[in-house]
């Protein structure tokens, strides 16, 4: 499995980067080739289901996940989002968490890890290097996002 961290600093509030950070549509902006969507009704908790479709024509493939933690940021008490990816391609879990950061600012941890089903083991290391800069492309445009 490919395991990776993100870590950013920014001048938003801490509700203001999870309500980025978790706009599930707005992910499917930023990867290439890639749709979300939530597949129960709202509002977001622990057994909500997301599914990124991604590919063109017959290479298209779901990655669904299931939120199994759900803890939205509190005053100035962190918060934190866990995915658990349950597709036949696309496995492993995602962890977003804000928490308070220096001079009012928000520090976001992104952590992932994952495995593609059909690739060997020892291409983790490209896997881990891919995922980290689509994923920091990701939540970059995320937290620009206004």
């Amino acid at each position: 499995m490919s395991l990776f961290t993100l870590e950013r600093t920014v001048p938003l509030s801490l509700d203001e980067a999870w309500r980025r950070l978790t706009d599930w549509p707005g992910h499917g902006d930023l990867v290439p080739l890639t749709r979300i969507t939530v597949a129960t009704p709202p509002p977001t908790g622990v057994g909500t289901r997301v599914v990124a479709r991604t590919g063109v024509g017959p290479l298209l493939f779901d990655d669904p996940m299931d939120i199994t933690v759900w803890c939205p940021p509190l005053d100035d008490e962190p918060g934190l989002c866990r995915l658990e990816k349950r597709g036949r391609v696309v496995l492993g879990w995602a962890e977003i968490e804000v928490r308070p950061g220096p001079g009012g600012r928000t520090r976001v941890l992104w952590r992932e890890e994952l495995r593609v089903s059909f690739l060997p083991r020892a291409l983790d290391g490209v896997v881990t290097s891919v995922a980290q800069t689509m994923f920091g492309r990701v939540v970059n445009g995320l937290l620009r996002r206004g």
